[in-house]
């Protein structure tokens, strides 16, 4: 029999029957929330963005289905079992971000925890709504339950999918976020419990775990950052020195007796002990052919490594520097372990910063450049891959002066064969003539880089810079030798519709990340 506490005058009230309602518009936000931020997680942790936020939403909402299912044989007093039951999903969606982040290093199946979360607030969230509108039938006519209820639910979703990449992730980053919504979900269950008389017979059972769920959720927001702390304790070697969550990325530095090192998302982007061999590959081999340049575009390398090695030649007026998180550029020319490093490149007067997309920008700025540099970080993802596409190139052929040079940062050559080719041909599809080129780095291994030019004049014989400590006349021309477990390969090319490089990249790496 359904034992429905809806004819209870609170219940049967207008004012009772909005604050129900009023929960479904929370349930629907902190759902979403919840959802958006195992799919970010996963897209963090596990790279191939698209892949991970299609399997994130399509299993989170078949769970809502079954937990749909199972609200069916739910018999009894309904308002305990929904308030019961949003705790649960304040304490699950609430522990989620945070105890993901503490077992991805210490766990062999890593997706196997994410699904079990997944599976398990979709159940959760799934059982609430059905129940809400067993409760509200008797007060309200069918049509109206129903369109009210929905238009909630929409609203919420609304809500969540607005705040999510603009507030919550740049300014309080997935932990928090995560345990903030946990405490939503609890504060609505105890506000019904408290507000509907007939909830008296079992609040004392529900009050120690609201107590400590809620104690337990609040510590987690106050010691976020030592918890993220740890777990990069538990995920790098050696010491974490400098650790920000930005709208774009996790930035971290860690430090040994021998050398610094810098990732994002992760993913190494350089060790102080050897960088000045990819950087200057990056750079020297392009402008010592084109011995005029004075006017240089940079796209990414914020750390401003790069920019120290354009400034070695005296010829060269004007730098601009594209780099999207404005949190890079700040720290790299503001810390002084960093400064010394890049040799406070970042504050040359020669220099200008543009901290935005540079997708977007190359396709509005209407400059000429002697040279452009690309040191974006490897096209792990779809976001990162469109910098890599065909179009993006064809965008930088406007930009390229006719006796201009492209270098391009592009992958390694020998664990990633079919992506550095596939930039090569994709730089070629563009119209440019390409000169592929690499170099081994330790903390990499072997590493490749493209130029590109309109017109087929590099020449290897132009003036170096004095003081470099890998670059010479002979190491340029070992450069350009493949041996056959490099050599080039079909592949296709890199298009915005297609995202080839990015189906590559995930496949020849897949076996080298956790």
């Amino acid at each position: 029999m359904d034992n429905t506490p809806s004819g209870n005058a609170d219940i049967a009230t207008a004012q009772g029957r909005n604050l129900l309602l009023f929960s479904v518009f929370v349930i629907a936000t902190c759902g979403l929330i919840y959802e958006l931020v195992a799919g970010t997680m996963a897209s963090y942790l596990l790279g191939d963005s698209v892949t991970q936020f299609s399997t994130v939403i399509g299993t989170y909402l078949f769970s809502m289905g079954i937990g749909s299912w199972i609200s069916g044989k739910v018999e009894g007093d309904l308002l305990k079992w929904f308030i019961r039951i949003e705790i649960l999903v304040g304490v699950v969606g609430g522990c989620s971000a945070p105890a993901m982040f503490l077992l991805f290093e210490q766990v062999t199946y890593f997706r196997l925890v994410l699904y079990s979360f997944v599976v398990l607030m979709g159940i959760l969230v799934g059982l609430e709504i059905p129940i809400l509108m067993r409760i509200l039938k008797s007060g309200i006519a069918f049509k109206d339950l129903v369109a009210r209820v929905f238009t909630f639910d929409y609203i919420g979703a609304l809500l969540a999918s607005l705040i999510f990449p603009l507030v919550l992730v740049p300014y309080l980053g997935l932990i928090r976020t995560s345990l903030v919504f946990g405490i939503f979900n609890i504060a609505v269950a105890v506000y019904l419990l408290y507000y509907f008389e007939e909830t008296k017979p079992f609040r004392k059972q529900v009050l120690p775990g609201v107590v400590i769920s809620t104690a337990v959720l609040l510590f987690g927001f106050v010691y976020a950052e030592r918890i993220m702390t740890y777990t990069e304790t538990l995920a790098f070697q050696d010491k974490v020195i400098y650790s920000k969550s930005t709208p774009y990325q996790r930035i971290v530095l860690t430090r040994n007796d021998r050398e610094f090192k810098l990732f994002l998302n992760g993913n190494l982007q350089f060790s102080s002990s050897d960088e000045y061999r990819y950087h200057e590959a990056l750079v020297h081999p392009a402008l010592q052919a084109i011995p005029a340049a004075q006017k240089i575009l940079i796209l990414g390398g914020g750390d401003g490594l790069a920019v120290r090695e354009l400034l070695k030649y005296p010829k060269v007026s004007s730098i601009t520097l594209v780099d999207l998180d404005p949190a890079m550029t700040t720290l790299f020319s503001s810390n002084k372990m960093l400064q010394q490093l890049n040799q406070s490149s970042l504050s040359s007067a020669k220099l200008k910063i543009v901290n935005t997309d540079a997708f977007n920008w190359v396709r509005t700025d209407t400059a000429r450049y002697d040279a452009i540099i690309i040191d974006f970080p490897d096209p792990s993802n779809y976001s990162i891959g469109k910098l890599y596409s065909a179009k993006f190139y064809e965008e930088l052929h406007h930009l390229l002066g006719e006796k201009g040079i492209v270098v391009v940062q592009s992958t390694s050559p020998l664990i990633a064969r079919r992506s550095y080719w596939c930039i090569a041909h994709t730089i070629q599809a563009a119209g440019f003539t390409t000169i592929p080129y690499h170099v081994y780095v330790p903390s990499f291994g072997e590493w490749g880089y493209v130029m590109a030019m309109k017109q087929h004049a590099w020449l290897l014989d132009g003036k170096l810079p004095e003081g470099l400590r890998f670059i010479d006349r002979s190491v340029l021309k070992s450069m350009l030798v493949f041996p056959p477990d490099m050599s080039e390969v079909p592949t296709a090319v890199n298009k915005l519709n297609n995202q080839a490089l990015v189906n590559y990249f995930e496949d020849e790496w897949a076996p080298y990340v956790h």
